[in-house]
């Protein structure tokens, strides 16, 4: 049934189809609830947290909350909103979202479009989703960079009693100065200053919200060690690797491909499991990792596991397999020995 309603879907332009897709979900919610298979049960712990499956959302597909309940209905461990900002900006000019067929890619420049926190908070209030929640949080295109701290605090204040975990996003391509945030003094001022943020907020809401810092794959192994060592210097519960890559390897030539932005899906899947794995090798059981990027099959989502990722999220991967690939996924992780990175 999602191959024909694929073919349809992929007939609009990729933004388009995607605000067709997400509001066809909401509407057919109830219906979804009682016509899928029960969701797969594979339970894990981590971030002291109770994941029913580790096969999650990842941010980017509802940045404001607004389908919550549909995407609650497809059978994911958890799901992660965002990224949203302080204050609603409308991202990028359109077009601004570009599918590569042939490599199960996209190319992204969105820009961090979203309504705002606190219309994200609303619309979490309001829905009935019960799992496992993430909020990805960051900061507006015009807040300066040195200043940026500032809306990464407002945005954690806000979500904190909503989300059973909060991920600092420092990663996207889309808004500029952004990745800067992943080294030196700027890194140490906000991991440091959000930590004593969160500390304040576990003892407010008498409740410990863990915090994850999400990464890109443009990075050599030195850098990757440096980050590595800055989670473990501040105390960050958990990583999450990687965001979208600025490389167009595996997709030179192709239409599309030079398209400026973040490239995601297949492409993207080498680079990612390998970041995952040398986070893995530094952190050992210190600081968990959640794999994503490019998992288009249930043994890709496996092949993070054994990496070393404690939990998985998909995205590209949906939009070309549809929602069979979150079974097929928890099923291949369940199914292989021991999970190298689950604690």
């Amino acid at each position: 049934m999602y191959a024909l309603a694929r073919q349809l879907l992929f007939r609009l332009d990729a933004e388009t189809a995607h605000e067709l897709s997400l509001r066809s979900l909401a509407a057919a919610a109830p219906l979804l609830r009682a016509a899928l298979p029960k969701p797969l049960a594979a339970p894990v712990e981590v971030m002291g947290i109770q994941f029913p499956n580790p096969v999650g959302l990842a941010a980017g597909l509802d940045k404001n909350g607004d389908y919550l309940n549909g995407l609650a209905a497809l059978g994911f461990g958890f799901i992660e909103l965002g990224t949203v900002t302080p204050r609603p900006q409308p991202g990028n000019p359109r077009p601004r979202l570009f599918r590569i067929e042939a490599r199960k890619a996209i190319v992204n420049r969105m820009g961090f479009n979203n309504k705002g926190v606190d219309h994200l908070v609303a619309q979490v209030k309001r829905a009935r989703y019960d799992g496992v929640l993430g909020i990805n949080i960051g900061k507006n295109f015009d807040t300066p960079v040195e200043r940026a701290v500032d809306d990464y605090l407002i945005c954690l204040d806000k979500v904190y009693g909503l989300a059973d975990y909060i991920v600092v996003n420092v990663s996207s391509p889309n808004t500029p100065g952004l990745r800067n945030l992943q080294h030196g003094d700027l890194l140490d001022e906000l991991l440091g200053t959000l930590k004593i943020e969160q500390r304040r907020l576990a003892v407010q809401h008498d409740r410990y919200v863990p915090l994850v810092v999400k990464i890109a794959p443009d990075m050599e192994v030195e850098e990757i060690n440096l980050i590595a060592d800055k989670l473990l210097e501040h105390d960050i519960d958990g990583v999450t690797a990687t965001n979208t890559t600025i490389s167009r390897h595996g997709v030179e030539g192709l239409p599309n491909a030079s398209e400026t932005g973040g490239l995601s899906g297949a492409p993207l899947f080498e680079r990612s499991t390998e970041v995952v794995r040398r986070l893995h090798e530094k952190l050992q059981e210190h600081v968990p990792v959640i794999g994503v990027g490019g998992i288009t099959t249930g043994a890709q989502a496996a092949s993070k596991i054994a990496a070393g990722a404690s939990l998985v999220q998909i995205y590209s991967g949906l939009i070309y397999q549809g929602p069979n690939l979150i079974r097929d996924a928890v099923r291949a992780i369940a199914e292989q020995p021991a999970a190298s990175g689950a604690y």
